[in-house]
């Protein structure tokens, strides 16, 4: 036996996470919390002014706003220098983006490919979009995080706007090699080829920090898998920032468990969100967390797009992935984990500021009569921060928050979601029994396009090698 077969089974937890990730850690790297847009686009730059042989760039939404055709020059500039430029988008993210901006990219030399553009019987690959967000350059240095690229993540040009609230991380090391893989893999899915050469970048160690990174696709759960492991290990401290908190049962019931076990679990979720659908089916699960013992916070600040964690001040996590069943369970994601005090303590130092300017959650009881008010469900409200929160809000998030100040936190949730749900039904029931030949007819079209496109899934699969079906999957990991 080796030596290192007993350290192994020490360390069960690592063991678990490393087959959940799909990888071991990756060591000599030196890893950097990037706080906001401002400070996130300018490392972005950075990697690619400091590319020598090329650039990988994909992200979900990449607007052709004045921050877009800033990164869109950037990179036109080093193509016309003669590097290989790479720009991956995702069809559904950027559907807003002009042709124009993907024009000029073209017209410099960049090769830039759409992911999963609508495809009449490919119904799969419509529900599933390649959700990452990665700059890397010579398979050494690499950003990525939660941000995409456009003007809400920097404020724009209007002075009483705040940017987003979000996270990246500056990777330089052997680290950016796996990250630059990663993106090969998504590369082939939307029907490119990469040289070998420019997928195997073998960066030396610059640092001390060990680093997992968690490629994530479609049905393989990987960093659902992690994550799960992550709460079911941790003993202090579970600190969550996410921006769509939607979680699955299994990962709901996980917080929970540790909450109870005498864990601090702690959610920081926004008050106000690009998404309101979301953030009320967010709500919905309040009161079964705070009765376990969850503490629950609202940015009371512009939009939190943030997906961090960290676990006892030795795991740090930073990514993509939304904790709910779109970016866990369908979408291509990337995030990753290091073992790294530094950042661990950098990520809960953080974790402190942003709860500073957040509202927690609580519940209080009905009044009434005490017979009938202990039996009813408890309301939620706002605890009062200890100080005041100071945040000029833009005009848009005034007139938005004006629309919300009208309903109560407690009813919202509910009605917001369930109500809608009503309402589509009951139109639906309407043309069912008014128009029952045209709804008929619409549905059996539905139900054959939904055959076909499953029909095509089936006979893919039958078809496929047992083999890796892209140049990508058999390169060789770092």
């Amino acid at each position: 036996m080796t030596d290192a077969a007993p350290d192994l089974a020490r360390q069960p937890l690592e063991c678990a996470i490393n087959r959940a990730g799909g990888g071991r850690p990756i060591p000599g790297n030196t890893v950097r919390l990037l706080i906001d847009g401002p400070d996130a686009y300018a490392a972005m730059l950075d990697v690619i002014a400091g590319a020598r042989r090329w650039i990988h760039f994909e992200n979900y939404i990449i607007r052709s706003d004045e921050e877009g055709w800033r990164f869109a020059e950037a990179l036109a500039a080093r193509a016309r220098e003669g590097l290989a430029v790479r720009v991956l988008y995702d069809w559904l993210g950027s559907v807003g983006t002009s042709r124009s901006f993907w024009r000029f990219l073209r017209s410099a030399g960049v090769e830039v490919r759409s992911f999963h553009p609508p495809a009449l019987f490919d119904i799969l690959s419509m529900l599933s979009r390649n959700h990452r967000k990665l700059v890397a350059a010579d398979g050494a240095r690499a950003v990525m995080g939660g941000l995409c690229i456009g003007c809400e993540w920097t404020g724009g040009e209007a002075p009483d706007r705040q940017p987003w609230r979000d996270t990246a991380m500056l990777v330089e090391g052997p680290a950016a090699a796996a990250l630059d893989q990663a993106f090969a893999v998504t590369w082939v899915v939307a029907g490119g080829t990469i040289p070998p050469e420019h997928a195997m970048g073998q960066a030396p160690g610059v640092g001390h920090a060990e680093v997992r990174v968690v490629a994530g696709e479609p049905g393989r759960e990987r960093v659902y898998r992690v994550i799960e492991l992550l709460a079911a290990g941790s003993v202090e401290r579970l600190w969550i920032t996410d921006a769509y908190l939607v979680a699955p049962p299994r990962l709901f019931q996980a917080l929970q468990d540790a909450a109870e076990d005498g864990v601090d679990v702690r959610l920081l979720v926004p008050g106000s969100s690009d998404i309101p659908f979301i953030r009320n089916l967010t709500r919905i699960g309040y009161r079964d967390l705070l009765r376990s013992g969850v503490r629950i916070f609202e940015w009371d600040g512009p939009m939190l797009h943030a997906k961090t964690i960290s676990v006892d001040g030795r795991w740090g996590r930073v990514g993509s992935s939304n904790l709910n069943a779109s970016s866990l369970l369908g979408n291509y994601e990337l995030d990753v984990l290091a073992e790294d005090p530094a950042l661990a303590e950098a990520l809960e130092r953080q974790f402190r500021l942003d709860i500073a300017r957040s509202r927690e959650v609580s519940r209080r009881q009905l009044r009434g009569p005490r017979p009938i008010s202990q039996r009813l469900p408890s309301a939620l409200t706002h605890l009062e921060p200890a100080a005041p929160v100071v945040y000029r809000r833009g005009r848009r998030e005034v007139r938005h928050r004006a629309v919300l100040a009208l309903r109560t936190l407690a009813s919202n949730a509910r009605r917001s979601v369930f109500g809608p749900l009503s309402v589509a039904l009951l139109i639906l029931a309407a043309l069912f029994l008014l128009l029952p030949r045209v709804t008929a007819l619409g549905f059996g079209i539905v139900c054959a396009w939904l055959a076909l496109g499953a029909a095509r899934e089936a006979f893919r699969r039958r078809a496929e090698k047992p083999e890796p079906a892209s140049n990508a999957e058999s390169l060789p990991r770092v």
